[in-house]
């Protein structure tokens, strides 16, 4: 938005990172396969077979960064995009979709003769496995670009150039706080490469699994992968570990919230860990202090996968601090010892 006198307005929220159309296939014939931990699961299907599957259902405007400023907008901040799409049908349509949230893409650059972004996502019972082909769009900070209160950071392309390049905007803009959530390119390029990144972050969010691949470890108990984060630079650390909660640290202090109850059983996991952390971030931005910020992050994630999708079932500010206000007495931070 712009303000009265023509000049460009401080945002609270500013999302950074690839959007994508995801299609979605419900599968009826499929088996998965786990080993006796329930974990490193295989889905297969027929081999040179036609295989029957439920429905589709294609979502535009998704990915980490674009559901999180989605949920940064639901929840009454604004928010705008700082994103890449192809001049296709495609691009128009999640130009749409984030017109129809109230989300500002004044940042979104249209790219001539390039693709946008479509991952197909095989959808078996509550569970995904998605198919990803990201385009390699070129990422810069826009000659216009107007200092927020947060930057949100994730999947934002291959380039190590642009995150550095952000690491240094982010150092010479103070007011800016910056929340990362290293998606799978930005795990691979590694802690060293992206170590200013890390410094300049405010905070660090991942899964369990990802903490342990972006510290190189196998195995590790959460308060040590609190502390290996937090020991990258970041001033808080997020760590979400699914039926277990999410955990969060400011280095004095390490907490945990559990899961938000289900009121019935998820349609689909998709945007969970992204529901978590955007709310916790949005949370922070509109002034709450650590343990309520955590206590937020799950119940949007609760919402989210009782919907196709990541998007549809995001909670406006009213809806989400009503479910805050009838959660059961268990539904508390506590503090790891």
């Amino acid at each position: 938005m712009r303000a009265a006198s023509g000049t460009l307005e401080h945002m609270d929220f500013i999302a950074i990172g690839d959007t994508t159309v995801d299609e979605f296939i419900k599968l009826k014939d499929a088996q998965v396969h786990c080993n006796l931990d329930h974990e490193n699961c295989t889905i297969s299907m027929s081999w040179g077979d036609k295989i029957p599957y439920e429905f589709s259902k294609r979502v535009a405007g998704v990915g980490n960064a674009a559901n999180a400023g989605v949920a940064a907008a639901r929840l009454g901040l604004s928010t705008a995009f700082l994103s890449n799409i192809g001049d296709d049908p495609y691009g128009k349509e999640i130009l749409n979709v984030f017109e129809r949230e109230g989300l500002d893409a004044r940042y979104v650059r249209t790219n001539a003769l390039t693709a946008t972004n479509h991952d197909y996502v095989l959808w078996f019972n509550a569970e995904r496995t998605i198919l990803v082909r990201h385009e390699d769009y070129p990422y810069a900070i826009p000659d216009d670009f107007v200092a927020p209160r947060w930057v949100y950071l994730s999947s934002a392309g291959r380039s190590p150039e642009f995150h550095l390049a952000l690491a240094q905007w982010c150092t010479e803009h103070p007011e800016t706080k910056l929340a990362f959530q290293p998606s799978t390119f930005e795990m691979a390029l590694g802690t060293e490469q992206l170590a200013p990144l890390y410094r300049a972050s405010e905070l660090v969010a991942c899964n369990k699994e990802e903490a342990e691949r972006i510290l190189g470890l196998g195995e590790t108990a959460i308060t040590e992968l609190l502390e290996r984060l937090h020991a990258l630079g970041p001033r808080l650390v997020l760590v979400t570990d699914g039926p277990r909660g999410a955990y969060a640290s400011d280095g004095a202090r390490k907490l945990h919230v559990p899961m938000y109850p289900d009121p019935k059983p998820p349609v689909d996991r998709t945007g969970a860990g992204d529901a978590t952390t955007s709310t916790f971030v949005a949370a922070l931005a509109l002034g709450k202090p650590l343990d309520d910020a955590l206590r937020w992050g799950p119940v949007n994630s609760m919402s989210v996968v009782q919907e196709i999708g990541a998007q549809r079932g995001l909670l406006s500010r009213e809806k989400l601090e009503t479910y805050l206000a009838e959660a059961p007495a268990e539904y508390t931070v506590t503090p790891l010892v």
